[in-house]
């Protein structure tokens, strides 16, 4: 067994290899700290359980609304978030994920790939991506693809002001289908960027 295998099966030669756990793997104390998202046990897709009558009464029971203002930013000290709808703390949908993340002035987000495609739309702010090493611009009301498997990284590094994004994701709908596959490539910045130390999200967000 290589060094870099973690677990497995001895007798099928099947082995988990620490290279391929992406977001799994421990990291550094730090960014487990902010980003604890991709460091703590989370319920991807919950159990349907229950007779269907009740399943039915239960989903139509749901909130319409989703304030994003009811909930605090997590992550830090560059890019900030809100999972505002996801499996694990809302019963209304198992098929989407929609979250709203900021990147500070002159910020740039983790540098990351999964299996599921994710829509971008620009609230507010401008800058650009890279794609497979490729750059795509975006500006307040733009929409932004981000195709499967793709890796990818969000710039905010040309802008005076902090960027606000809108994201939907078929995330859960991935997972449930064992497309598992993540891996990051490099973290997010530990610090912001030199003459924006005293910058914090937005409070209308």
């Amino acid at each position: 067994m290589a060094n870099d295998d973690v677990g497995g099966n001895p007798e099928t030669g099947h082995h988990r290899v620490a290279s391929m756990m992406g977001h799994n793997l421990p990291t550094d104390a730090e960014h487990e700290a902010k980003f604890e998202r991709w460091s703590k046990k989370r319920t991807f897709v919950r159990a349907l359980e229950g007779t269907y009558s009740h399943m039915v009464k239960d989903l139509f029971t749901q909130p319409r609304v989703y304030s994003s203002a009811d909930l605090k930013w997590k992550g830090g000290p560059a890019q900030f978030g809100k999972k505002v709808i996801n499996p694990q703390q809302n019963a209304v949908t198992q098929a989407i994920e929609c979250h709203v993340d900021v990147y500070s002035p002159g910020g740039v987000s983790a540098k990351h790939g999964h299996m599921n495609s994710a829509v971008f739309y620009v609230l507010q702010g401008k800058g650009y991506d890279i794609h497979d090493g490729k750059r795509y611009d975006w500006k307040a009301g733009d929409a932004m693809i981000v195709e499967n498997a793709c890796v990818h990284q969000h710039c905010n590094d040309e802008s005076a002001d902090e960027a606000v994004v809108l994201v939907f994701k078929a995330k859960p709908l991935f997972l449930f289908m064992h497309l598992l596959f993540q891996k990051m490539v490099k973290y997010p910045p530990k610090e912001v960027p030199v003459g924006y130390e005293d910058w914090t999200p937005p409070k209308e967000f």
